[in-house]
């Protein structure tokens, strides 16, 4: 018998990154030196004293049962205290935060939550791609938010039709943005609370770079916005603040109905995380928070380093705010195939901006996580591979 697949994961989005993946792979496997800048995976390891947390926490019996089913509210209550002492947000551990399987399982559950067949979400252009996944479960719509560069990579509500702004529902936002990599400023969210409030729509803000600031600016969180608790909720996550990306922690705060939805569906998910992980959460939260501004400072010479790279060899790049830079490309070839003959006779793995929505067209997106030595190596590869393919001369 063939098992027939429902349609719903049919029309899920296919990863791009996968397929990518497998010929990084494939070249490495053949001998070829890839720099591979694709994904946003931390190259960097997890800090001891988290890594001896958990150890210690794994040894006690007591964290090898199942935990409790909306997570423990210690981490619950270390969340709390980050946002108050980074961010001057108030939270109640109890009602207004939710553990999750990482922030990305949130950002997909949060459509199931709120949106019915037919509803519209409004969604960022471009984006990350796992948005879209939620939404397609939910058998909604998405209704395009475009993220220009004359707009500084913000969305434009005024520009929104009416009929559009009364069917929406659910919104996402992503600041420090994924893939554009600039940040929003207060008044962006204040004016997101206003039309979120005017027509009835929830926010999603996924703050997962949150943590990371360069030039000595601390990103802004939407919840730092009056009333912003009222109509949304804000995505963080432990990954890229303290190089947990296989620890699978998140969490998501705000609007306790939010929350508590949150909370239901994954009590048919997951239930939740394992106990002695949560406990190791707790730890990197309540401990020395210099591992973060130090991450923060070699994410920022990795920028620099590229940047000026960049520059030098003609590139039109702005300065990234976060762990990616946004690279508008030379010629009108399309961002798949550039990246495709970048990575093939250059071997150098970026992202193409179209696997971010029709607005990343004209751009790909590269990562920062990679050393110093690794990223100097990409410029030299970009900046030969432009002159051979456009025949522009770098600045030298």
């Amino acid at each position: 018998m063939k098992a027939e697949f429902a349609r719903r994961l049919l029309d899920l989005p296919r990863s791009s990154f996968a397929t990518t993946t497998g010929k990084i792979d494939q070249l490495v496997k053949a001998g070829q030196d890839v720099v591979n800048l694709c994904q946003g995976n931390p190259d960097l390891p997890t800090p001891p004293h988290i890594v001896e947390a958990l150890r210690r926490e794994v040894l006690d019996p007591a964290t090898h049962r199942y935990p409790a089913f909306s997570g423990l509210l210690e981490l619950k209550a270390a969340i709390a205290d980050w946002y108050a002492t980074n961010h001057q947000v108030d939270l109640d551990p109890e009602t207004e935060v939710a553990i999750l399987f990482g922030a990305k399982a949130g950002l997909v559950e949060i459509s199931q939550c709120f949106l019915n067949p037919g509803d519209v979400c409004l969604m960022p252009d471009p984006a990350f791609p796992d948005y879209w996944a939620g939404v397609v479960l939910a058998r909604a719509r998405m209704c395009s938010l475009p993220l220009l560069r004359e707009n500084n990579f913000l969305p434009d509500y005024a520009a929104l039709e009416p009929s559009t702004c009364a069917r929406a529902k659910l919104m996402f936002l992503n600041y420090p943005n994924n893939p554009t990599s600039v940040t929003a400023p207060l008044e962006f969210y204040e004016d997101t609370v206003r039309f979120a409030m005017q027509h009835d729509v929830i926010v999603a803000s996924d703050f997962a770079y949150g943590a990371l600031g360069f030039d000595g600016q601390v990103p802004i969180s939407f919840l730092q916005a009056d009333g912003a608790k009222e109509v949304g909720v804000e995505f963080i996550s432990l990954s890229k603040m303290f190089n947990m990306a296989g620890w699978r922690v998140g969490a998501v705060v705000g609007n306790r109905d939010a929350v508590a939805a949150i909370n239901l569906i994954q009590e048919h998910y997951y239930v939740s995380l394992p106990l002695f992980i949560q406990r190791a959460a707790v730890a990197a939260l309540t401990g020395p928070q210099d591992c973060v501004q130090e991450l923060s400072r070699t994410y920022e010479r990795r920028r620099d380093v590229f940047v000026a790279g960049m520059r030098d060899a003609g590139w039109d790049v702005d300065a990234p705010r976060s762990i990616f830079a946004w690279l508008p490309i030379p010629g009108d070839g399309g961002s798949v195939a550039f990246a495709d003959d970048l990575l093939t006779r250059a071997k150098v793995a970026v992202a193409p901006g179209r696997w971010f929505g029709a607005h990343g067209e004209g751009y790909v997106r590269v990562s920062l996580l990679a050393p110093e030595d690794r990223l100097k190596e990409a410029v030299v590869r970009l900046a030969d591979f432009r002159k051979e393919t456009t025949g522009v001369r770098d600045h030298g």
